[in-house]
């Protein structure tokens, strides 16, 4: 099974972030010296993926200024000789073709976003990727993802174990089957109270989904939050097509918590070397005189 396409929900207002995302979309805040949606995009292309989907909002130009190329920027650092910078600059574009943009023209949910997506999905298999979750690791998530869907089959999510008590904060698994890699999923259950939990394996920003997500997102169903849920659209296939949840190797930051940013800024930063020693050496420091 091959993944060809991927989608990329960024309509979101990103209010826990203000004010720094009035004027600048929470997908172009940086770790160290990329902005999140490249990081994911990046993510996708290793994967695989060819076509790149946004569902975007209003405000939401400077995502599609920086998947551009930018001449006059390109220009200067050529003449100033700047070929590193130049070199990485363009190597963040895709190719001509490759990308695409539709609104999400009101803030409905993910599920929603991603139905926004349905007509230029098509009828194949897709990835959804969330910038939010940004995950560090050898071999980038969504490959490992796709790797295990070729033996598979069906949908996937990416999962990892949560703390029982932030259940109401995830898509949780009912799990049936579970080899210490691979759980099947038997049930999803989106934001349990903690005390109802089918298990604490919770659904993070990485899908592998079938085309036929699109019929039951198109009822439009609300669920928790009053909201078009994508969980609730993937419960319904269950039964349907083979449906697994992967742990992934690698560490996800929540980078849409202020925490999770920084923990990611300071982790992405000590993974360069360019950067580790002076990073570290003031992490130390500050720790020392805490």
């Amino acid at each position: 099974m091959r993944i060809r396409k991927a989608v990329f929900p960024v309509g979101g207002l990103g209010t826990r972030f203000l004010p720094a995302t009035k004027a600048l979309p929470k997908e172009m805040l940086p770790i160290v010296d990329k902005p999140l949606i490249q990081y994911a995009v990046e993510e996708a292309a290793a994967a695989g993926v060819e076509e790149f989907i946004f569902v975007t909002g209003r405000g939401k130009t400077a995502i599609e200024d920086h998947f551009d190329h930018s001449y006059e920027l390109e220009d200067l650092l050529s003449s100033r000789d700047k070929i590193d910078a130049l070199e990485a600059l363009r190597a963040a574009v895709p190719g001509a073709g490759q990308v695409a943009y539709t609104r999400q023209q009101e803030p409905l949910g993910l599920g929603h976003a991603v139905w926004c997506a349905r007509n230029l999905v098509g009828n194949e298999p897709f990835a959804v990727l969330l910038a939010d979750d940004l995950i560090q690791s050898q071999t980038p998530c969504l490959k490992q993802m796709a790797d295990a869907a070729a033996e598979t089959g069906g949908n996937m999510v990416a999962v990892m174990d949560v703390p029982r008590e932030h259940t109401s904060r995830y898509g949780i698994l009912d799990v049936g089957h579970d080899d210490g890699r691979l759980a099947e999923v038997q049930g999803l259950v989106e934001k349990p109270d903690p005390a109802e939990a089918p298990s604490t394996l919770s659904v993070i920003g990485r899908y592998i989904l079938m085309p036929e997500v699109f019929d039951y997102l198109g009822k439009k169903e609300l669920g928790a939050g009053g909201e078009i849920q994508l969980t609730d659209a993937m419960a319904k296939m269950i039964g349907k097509q083979p449906f697994h949840g992967l742990r992934f190797e690698g560490t996800r930051f929540d980078c849409g918590d202020k925490l999770g940013f920084l923990q990611a800024t300071v982790a992405f930063g000590l993974a360069r070397d360019d950067l580790r020693e002076g990073l570290g050496n003031y992490l130390s420091h500050i720790t020392e005189n805490l």
